[in-house]
């Protein structure tokens, strides 16, 4: 059985950073896309970023949304099975709740959120003034 768990969420100031994690266990870590989506108030979910591993390679593949480049990095540990989203200069527009999703296979764009087959509970991400 394939579980998506986020971590990292919290309350934190405009500028500031987080660090938010996505471990999935019982999904094969080489070759995979996870995303992570947002879902501010009173708003859809949209995609924030991803990474995306081919096994046939050596490298990955990553996407950030335009309002957050510069400013979020993903990483994968793929021994930990698990993906990182560093969150920096944070912004209030960065608020919401953050989903990690999970699917078999390399991706070239981050796609609809049915075309995801895992995801996990969510975080909260709040950016205060």
């Amino acid at each position: 059985e394939v579980q998506v768990v986020e971590s990292g969420g919290g309350l934190v100031q405009a500028g500031g950073s987080l660090r938010l994690s996505c471990a999935v266990s019982g999904f094969p870590f080489d070759d995979y896309t996870i995303a992570w989506f947002r879902q501010a108030p009173g708003k859809g979910r949209e995609g924030v970023s991803y990474i995306s591993s081919d096994d046939s390679t050596t490298y990955y593949t990553t996407y950030y949304t335009d309002s957050v480049k510069g400013r979020f990095a993903i990483s994968s540990d793929d021994a930990k099975n698990t993906v990182y989203l560093q969150m920096d200069s944070l912004k209030l527009e960065d608020t919401g709740v953050y989903y990690c999703a999970a699917e078999f296979g390399p991706r070239e764009s981050i796609g609809r959120l049915t075309e995801y087959d895992y995801w996990g509970q969510g975080t909260q991400v709040t950016v205060s003034s």
